[in-house]
């Protein structure tokens, strides 16, 4: 199905802090106990979360499932805890009337007063897919609005995570538009009237990349970074810029194109910066031995970047070090990388990962593997507590399970 070909994060404000919050994290990670917080039934409390989560101030978690729900066509959940124990809450199911949006694939984003941000694959007046807001009414209940709906001529199917710059414009991809484009990655800007208008700064062509599945980042300079997951020089991939001119334009360089000899394939993840500016990614297929890569991009002084891969992973199902790396990494405060793989594992459903810099090249460590019962296949990235508990979503096997919110704690 189209869902397991899909994938997938802040303006410079938004994601310095983030990057703040992810240094400020007290303990580099070794191992820890793995812990259900919440087991989706796949009916009115959602099915299949390919979304990560996000924390607001008080340590409630939100997220999305891509199914279930109300209407059965996906959710935003809360889940909240209280004596250890977390309970759900869902906030919105979509598309009540057909034209609120179906099928959101990617985690949400809040604003400075609270309001959630995110998008759905589909719906919308044009079927295009849709940006909405959800604010919060102070009586618990949450209202949507959707602030645009795409169409066709601009773009189609917003897939990644949105957002923020510091004067509040929301940026994001999507994977298709007409007339032959490729993809495009987008701005809204808000208007005094509460409307948002749309202006497309990248077309992709092919050539500078195919389909936008990844959320894009800021640079301190505000410069967009993001990947392509094909097209390029060789077919597989791309990582680009676009920088800002000031007639309002954005010029657009290709850093890396995947698809050389042992290089990485198909780039659905997004990007993370470490202090130094390198970019840090991940690539589901391609490497020495097939089952997708962990790169790094680090910029020259005459303006190109240079690839390293990190780790390869295996090809196969039963792989013990993990296949099919689909999402963004995370870092801790000693530098160590985390992140998630599809398939491979001690039961081939999948594994969370620490990465290691070491004087012999990076070091995986395989922190949890995956089963069925209760959670398997990890689609999308980590996230990080204050206490250096990592958070995640399992989707499950669509049949029996359906997907679970888990914790792996010191």
């Amino acid at each position: 199905m189209l869902r397991y070909r899909l994938s997938r994060a802040f303006g410079p404000v938004i994601w310095i802090f983030l990057m703040m919050a992810l240094v400020s994290i007290p303990h580099a990670w070794a191992a820890g106990k793995y812990r259900t917080l919440y087991r989706f039934k796949g009916k009115k409390d959602g099915s299949l979360p390919y979304a990560g989560l996000i924390f607001d101030p008080t340590g409630n978690l939100y997220g999305t499932t891509s199914e279930g729900g109300a209407y059965g066509y996906g959710t935003v959940f809360k889940l909240t805890v209280s004596g250890g124990t977390w309970t759900e809450s869902v906030l919105h199911s979509f598309n009540k009337d057909g034209q609120d949006g179906i099928y959101p694939y990617d985690s949400l984003i809040f604003d400075p007063a609270g309001n959630l941000y995110g998008t759905t694959f589909y719906g919308g007046t044009d079927g295009g897919g849709i940006v909405f807001r959800l604010s919060p009414m102070g009586d618990g209940a949450w209202t949507e609005k959707v602030i645009y709906n795409f169409s066709f001529a601009i773009g189609w199917f917003p897939q990644a995570a949105l957002i923020f710059d510091s004067s509040g414009n929301l940026y994001g991809t999507t994977v298709a538009a007409g007339g032959g484009v490729a993809g495009t990655v987008f701005e809204l800007t808000p208007n005094a009237d509460g409307s948002w208008t749309e202006s497309t700064l990248l077309s992709f062509n092919n050539t500078n990349g195919f389909g936008g599945y990844a959320a894009v980042i800021f640079d301190s300079k505000g410069n967009l970074y993001g990947n392509a997951a094909e097209g390029g020089a060789y077919g597989f991939g791309t990582t680009f810029e676009l920088t800002p001119n000031s007639d309002g334009n954005w010029t657009d360089s290709v850093l890396h194109s995947f698809g050389k000899i042992n290089d990485g394939r198909y780039v659905y993840s997004g990007l993370v910066f470490d202090p130094a500016g390198n970019l840090y990614g991940t690539t589901v297929e391609g490497g020495i031995d097939g089952g997708g890569t962990v790169f790094r991009l680090t910029p020259n002084s005459d303006g190109t970047w240079t690839e390293n891969l990190l780790y390869g992973f295996c090809s196969t199902k039963d792989c013990q070090d993990g296949g099919l790396p689909r999402d963004v990494l995370v870092f801790d405060a000693t530098g160590n990388l985390y992140g998630t793989t599809e398939l491979g594992g001690a039961y081939a459903d999948g594994l969370i990962f620490k990465l290691t810099s070491t004087e012999a090249g990076w070091k995986e460590t395989v922190l949890h593997s995956f089963r069925n019962h209760p959670g398997s296949s990890p689609y999308a990235g980590l996230t990080f507590d204050g206490h250096g508990n990592l958070f995640g979503t399992t989707l499950g096997d669509a049949k029996t399970t359906f997907g679970s919110v888990f914790e792996l704690s010191h």
